[in-house]
């Protein structure tokens, strides 16, 4: 049994695929599918049930697997101590962001990065902030941007910036002259919204329960896959949307649209760094958060006096 061998079997797990498993791990499928097919002779028991290329783990091969997602942590984490005995700032970091902060803090980010930590190369994956949390819970990712609240069972977090949410609207709409916008006012609109999945999306849906509410008046909102796409859609004048500010000041204006502000209270979020509580290197996380404090972004209130919180 290796930590190779490991590996396979989760990756293969996370797709239930082996063709994208093969691809995940950067081998070809017949490695992968001889590499595990020597794995269950070696234990002798099943695994996976295999369909068509498809696969799914039996009840042993669950309990087996959850067990190969701790020995390849605690692995990974040997060579994170080993790093921090050199230097903290050599090595690359594996960042997570989600999709709609990646966008429009990465362009600023990731030069200062280069500058300020040249031997630390940022490898960076957007994602869905349950899909980042369960990365940097298995040693696949070593730190996160999410918005909070999470839960930080195990994990660190340090609070970046704070940012409203703006109100995106056509020209010829009806609020082109208003001021502010009353969230609850976004119930009688055709609003367009991420699709589940998506953190901002039930931030906006706590904002304004009945844009979403079965019972509520006026028509349901619509899906969109990213937010250049739903902005797409509103310039096509498919309806309305709600951004964050940031995702507003930080591309160029191209005078299709208007930005409204919410009227006070309004929603907003606050974007952090998350890491596991085991992560040795903590200069690595200290020069990513100086990095972003110094990138530049719009739109936002930093919060360069925030500490780290954990639970």
């Amino acid at each position: 049994m290796t930590l190779t061998e490991l590996r396979y079997l989760v990756n293969l797990d996370k797709e239930r695929h082996f063709g994208r498993a093969a691809e995940r791990s950067f081998v070809s499928q017949p490695t992968l599918s001889v590499a595990l097919k020597k794995l269950e002779d070696e234990l002798g028991v099943i695994l996976f049930e295999r369909n068509r290329g498809e696969a799914r783990p039996t009840p042993v091969g669950e309990r087996i697997i959850a067990q190969a997602r701790r020995v390849l942590s605690e692995a990974r984490l040997i060579e994170d101590i080993a790093r921090e005995g050199r230097d903290e700032l050599t090595g690359p970091l594996r960042l997570g962001a989600i999709y709609t902060v990646g966008p429009y803090l990465l362009p600023g980010l990731v030069p200062l990065m280069r500058k300020s930590a040249p031997q630390m190369p940022l490898v960076i994956e957007e994602n869905f902030t349950a899909k980042l949390l369960e990365q940097l819970r298995d040693n696949e990712l070593d730190v996160a941007i999410v918005a909070l609240p999470v839960d930080l069972q195990g994990l660190c977090a340090w609070p970046l910036y704070d940012e409203d949410f703006v109100v995106l609207i056509p020209h010829d709409h009806h609020w082109a002259k208003a001021t502010q916008i009353p969230a609850r006012q976004l119930a009688g609109e055709k609003l367009l919204l991420l699709g589940p999945g998506h953190c901002f999306r039930e931030q906006v849906i706590e904002a304004c329960p009945k844009c979403v509410d079965p019972d509520g008046e006026g028509p349901r909102p619509q899906t969109g896959s990213s937010l250049e796409t739903i902005r797409h859609m509103v310039v096509s004048g498919l309806g309305i949307t709600v951004l964050p500010r940031s995702s507003v000041e930080n591309r160029p204006d191209d005078g299709l649209l208007l930005a409204k502000p919410f009227a006070p209270p309004a929603p907003q979020r606050r974007i952090a760094l998350v890491w596991r509580k085991t992560f040795p290197r903590r200069k690595a996380i200290t020069a990513l958060r100086d990095a972003v404090l110094a990138s530049g972004i719009k739109g936002v209130r930093l919060l360069p006096e925030a500490t780290t919180s954990t639970e």
